[in-house]
């Protein structure tokens, strides 16, 4: 089956090299240009693709506003282009909130030098964002309630109190292995103290894990880590945009840092993250990252940390997100004894990683986004 592709670029080279690399697959056809994000939507509507790819910076219309369009009209999944620079994070995040599905680098150099394997990645990346659900978080990200008085709370300059408003579409994206239904645990597991909350995701994950962190009052008794798959330039932002929204504090983790409650520590991209123990004090390791594994941070070597240094003792939460990381780590705290939620199948943009681990018999509960975050202020105590 053919996937058809709407490019939205004001760079007349940039629409020609990339619709050149993916109609050389076969599997991709290309389907109509556009010069700005305003006739990007009017094509949108005319052309109904499966994937729209967009820039952000164009003239008439920018891309943000674009895709804001786009999902309230006919909710399309998108693909944004965007540069590895703070600022191109901050745009990117924004729009991920307005419903893009995932992003890549525009420099084509910064994907990958070999064309040859730039291609594969382009084409991959259509493919995977082709069958993603842009609508599957069906619920708006609520404001934060009002926190009791005896929680400090933020000025509101300081909040970013932005709405996420998309409508709930097609199917989410099944990896090919979903042949077989996933059976949910059939009851709650009981409230109790842990060590350590430890949340992976990768596509749809900065809007998710969004959600579920604006849900915590700042007096949250567990400290957490996260992980994102994400490029290092962006990590900063990332932390900063969740630190602005959550009544916790979140921000990236450095080598050294101490996990205390009401902190959540994001991994920094392009390196990977350990907690140990020491002195009865769980700290974090921040370690280069490998180039035998395929993601960095990753999830399995976060979460196997954390089997070895607190067995029994955390609660491991995956997230929406293509591929099966974090599964292997989540085999490790399930044998040491510790407790494993994910995220279940309707609320996933892409069913990948959360599937992997419901379907490996890891999963204690399966739960719907929108539930995620009540859920952790009722089970950890």
């Amino acid at each position: 089956m053919t996937v058809s592709v709407l490019v939205v670029d004001d760079s007349g080279f940039f629409r020609k090299r990339l619709t050149e690399i993916l109609t050389a697959s076969g599997q991709i056809k290309v389907v109509g240009a556009a010069t700005n994000g305003r006739e990007g939507v009017e094509l949108a509507e005319k052309l109904r693709p499966d994937v729209i790819t967009m820039d952000y910076e164009m003239p008439v219309m920018d891309g943000i506003s674009a895709v804001r369009e786009i999902m309230r009209k006919h909710p399309t999944p998108v693909l944004m282009f965007s540069s590895l620079t703070y600022e191109g994070a901050r745009v990117t995040l924004d729009a991920l909130e307005a419903g893009a599905v995932d992003f890549l680098p525009k420099n084509f150099e910064e994907i990958a030098r070999d064309t040859s394997q730039l291609q594969k990645i382009l084409i991959q990346r259509i493919l995977d964002v082709a069958g993603s659900r842009p609508g599957a978080r069906s619920a708006p990200v609520a404001p934060r309630p009002a926190a009791p008085a005896a929680e400090p709370r933020r000025e509101p300059s300081e909040r970013a109190g932005s709405r996420l408003h998309r409508p709930v579409t097609t199917e989410p994206r099944r990896d090919p292995a979903a042949s077989e239904p996933v059976r949910k645990p059939a009851r709650k597991t009981a409230a109790r103290h842990y060590s350590v909350v430890a949340i992976g995701t990768s596509t749809g994950g900065p809007v998710a894990l969004q959600k579920v962190l604006t849900a915590l009052p700042a007096s949250f008794p567990a400290p957490i880590v996260l992980v994102q798959h994400m490029p290092a330039s962006f990590t900063p932002a990332f932390a900063e945009r969740l630190n602005k929204l959550c009544r916790i504090e979140v921000r990236q983790a450095e080598d050294g840092d101490v996990l205390r409650p009401g902190l959540a520590l994001l991994a920094p991209g392009g390196k990977q993250m350990m907690i140990e123990s020491r002195g009865g004090q769980a700290k974090v390791r921040i370690l280069p990252g490998d180039d035998r594994l395929n993601y960095k941070p990753c999830v399995d070597v976060t979460f196997g940390s954390l089997a070895r240094s607190f067995p029994g003792k955390t609660l491991g939460l995956i997230l929406t997100g293509m591929g099966s990381d974090g599964k292997e780590g989540c085999r490790m705290m399930k044998q040491s004894g510790s407790v494993i939620w994910s995220q279940d199948e309707k609320s996933s943009v892409i069913y990948g990683m959360p599937m992997a681990v419901a379907k490996a018999g890891l999963s204690d509960e399966i739960l719907a986004l929108e539930d995620i975050g009540a859920r952790l202020v009722e089970g950890v105590s």
